[in-house]
């Protein structure tokens, strides 16, 4: 499949196009709607697979307090997902959007987030639930009631998930190293800009928040659930290591497992399924081996904003393993590498 995650005008939109027919059956008002935001020439994102609309998401920053909800919204300034549409096909496109949703709300220094989904719509709402939405209140308008969700994101619950995107900086942390092809599948926004990847494939793992990754460097027996990881993009080999590898992303782990825990292909299949990079053979392959392979289940918190080649990491941030596949690194390299790195701290707990 080809995929393409655009910004796009309200004017270079078909309203025509049959994905927006269940939200017109939705919202009577919805083309009434459409024509405003065209004639204001607002900004969506989409979602393109093999040339068909896929996803649609509307974003609107909103003054506080929020009063045609109840309860009542108070805060200074929201952000509302104003319209919200997948076609779901297990491709976790809507993970996607949410955290583009919650990017975009850290960057604009919006703290509260809120959508109004049917509760027709299970699926959408399960999956804003497991990101740290709460069900807030209703919305009541000719069309019906709906589902009012908000996340704080400031708001701590000790929850990795329900807490996402934030990351807890004295954590123990780590530096994995993954290679070039298998890197920018799995964390598409955190494709360096000397890549040339224009296209990139509308699968599961590229869209998901969750991502799974096996290896088996030594030392990853170590990995514990709560533990922080800096991806690091080893060298394509087109000029030396300290120009070409690349710190680009911080995630969390959510779990880790010995392969050796899955007694059978199918049970490791389902625990990798949507969110990794390899095919069932190569899964296989990892089950079948005697050794000793880690599986790691982990959150994508954040890319950097300013990636962090190898030279930099060794002379502005001290680092000099041994191998640079995996290692340990302090706190204090952990918060430098974010730093450098230009993370807003918003991300941070």
């Amino acid at each position: 499949m080809s995929e393409q995650f655009l910004y796009k005008s309200f004017n270079e939109i078909d309203i025509n196009d049959i994905f927006f027919d269940s939200l017109k059956n939705d919202y009577t008002e919805f083309e009434e709607w459409f024509s405003r935001k065209k004639e204001n020439d607002e900004n969506a994102f989409i979602q393109i697979v093999n040339g068909s609309l896929e996803g649609f998401l509307y974003l609107k920053e909103e003054k506080g307090p929020i009063n045609d909800i109840y309860p009542i919204l108070n805060c200074d300034k929201a952000l509302k997902i104003g319209t919200f549409k997948i076609v779901p096909h297990g491709t976790r496109l809507g993970e996607r959007f949410i955290k583009k949703s919650i990017d975009f709300a850290i960057n604009k220094g919006i703290d509260y987030i809120y959508v109004t989904i049917f509760s027709h719509h299970e699926y959408l709402l399960n999956m804003f639930l497991k990101y740290g939405f709460i069900i807030h209140g209703s919305k009541t308008t000719q069309n019906g009631e709906e589902n009012v969700l908000v996340k704080r994101i400031s708001k701590i619950s000790n929850d990795s998930l329900l807490d996402y995107p934030k990351i807890n900086t004295t954590s123990k942390s780590f530096l994995l190293g993954i290679k070039p092809e298998f890197h920018t599948n799995l964390f598409p926004d955190s494709k360096l800009f000397n890549e040339s990847f224009d296209v990139i494939k509308d699968v599961s793992h590229t869209n998901s928040i969750t991502k799974v990754y096996i290896a088996k460097m030594r030392g990853m027996s170590s990995i514990r659930p709560g533990d922080n990881i800096i991806i690091y993009r080893t060298s394509d080999g087109r000029a030396p290591a300290r120009f070409r590898s690349v710190a680009t992303t911080a995630c969390t782990v959510l779990d880790t497992k010995h392969i050796s825990s899955f007694k059978t292909l199918d049970a490791l299949k389902d625990y990798c399924k949507n969110y990794s990079i390899f095919d069932d053979r190569q899964l296989n392959d990892f089950r079948q081996s005697r050794e000793n392979y880690y599986v790691v289940k982990m959150i994508y918190n954040v890319s950097l904003n300013k990636r962090i080649i190898q030279g930099n990491l060794i002379d502005d941030i001290g680092l000099s393993p041994a191998y640079w596949g995996f290692f340990q690194l302090t706190n204090s390299q952990f918060n430098s590498i974010l730093e450098l790195g230009e993370v807003n701290k918003a991300y941070l707990i």
